[in-house]
């Protein structure tokens, strides 16, 4: 018997269908499905209850709906070593890799051993106030420095290891992993860094100089953060769903968290990937009309 853990999307109308068919399904085989976490009243009939992972350890989790579950996942069973499989019911599915249609027969051959595991680095984020106890958070993405109130610059100061990097003004800086390169990292102008790699991206957001250019920084690097001048209304934020406000005096420590995220892999090329969720090479109506031959 294997014990299944389930993540959900909060959206009942999409998951609960789903997650119906698969907890029935895995108890007809035999083994043992649980749901970690609160999912909502309409989920009830299904849920058993929530299982201490610490004395009940998982054989593997799946994600029932997109990027944003995943990174809900990896907040939940990462540092258990937890093995993790996504059914994209989301938009992107860069990390939900599985379809719907195809949730048994993935599950089936990741109980079964036939689908191969890779490791998604992550980043340990320490925020160091001036005064008070540091506090460590965990990001499968990335974490970011930014002005949340005001449309205005900020100064940040910049440091890898001991050494100065820069004194940014810009909106914020990103620090991401690979896997959070294809995220805000993109959309900001960094680099896409393929998941096999461990590295750290140090993107700047709309930076007032033109010569402020992403970087990329070895896991073991420490990239420390810190307000050039008092601010207010400046925040943290760590893979979108954790978050502290920084002021002046404060610090924020980031590397390589110790342990990645084990994330089963459908085995589709990861440039094919790209391909299909970034629409490289996608063709529009009207290109196909101006190149009809003639």
């Amino acid at each position: 018997m294997k014990r299944v853990g389930f993540i959900v999307k909060p959206d009942p109308q999409r998951t609960g269908a789903l997650l119906d068919q698969l907890v029935a399904w895995l108890k007809a085989e035999g083994h043992q499905p649980v749901v970690l976490g609160p999912i909502g009243p309409e989920f009830e009939r299904t849920q058993p209850e929530q299982p201490e992972l610490d004395d009940n350890p998982l054989d593997m989790a799946v994600v029932l709906g997109g990027d944003g579950t995943m990174l809900h996942a990896s907040q939940l069973v990462a540092e258990r070593g937890v093995p993790v499989l996504g059914i994209n019911l989301g938009r992107m599915g860069f990390l939900t890799q599985f379809a719907p249609e195809d949730a048994q027969a993935s599950i089936t051959a990741a109980l079964n051993g036939e689908l191969e595991l890779a490791e998604r680095m992550r980043l340990s984020v320490t925020f160091v106030p001036a005064s008070g106890e540091p506090v460590t958070r965990t990001a499968l993405n990335d974490a970011v420095i930014h002005q949340g109130a005001m449309a205005r610059l900020i100064i940040l100061q910049a440091r890898a290891n001991d050494a100065t990097i820069a004194e940014y003004r810009a909106d914020g800086l990103i620090v991401a992993t690979p896997t959070g390169s294809t995220a805000y990292n993109l959309a900001a102008g960094g680099p896409i860094i393929t998941p096999g790699h461990s590295a750290m991206a140090l993107t700047p957001i709309c930076a007032h100089a033109l010569t402020n250019r992403p970087l990329v920084f070895d896991q073991d690097a420490t990239i420390t953060l810190e307000l050039g001048e008092p601010s207010h209304g400046v925040v943290l934020t760590v893979d979108g769903q954790w978050a502290r406000s920084v002021g002046f005096g404060d610090k924020v420590a980031i590397t390589a968290a110790e342990k990645p995220l084990l994330l089963f892999d459908s085995g589709k090329p990861y440039f094919d990937i790209l391909r299909d969720k970034l629409y490289w090479n996608a063709r529009t109506q009207s290109d196909d009309a101006n190149n009809t031959d003639t």
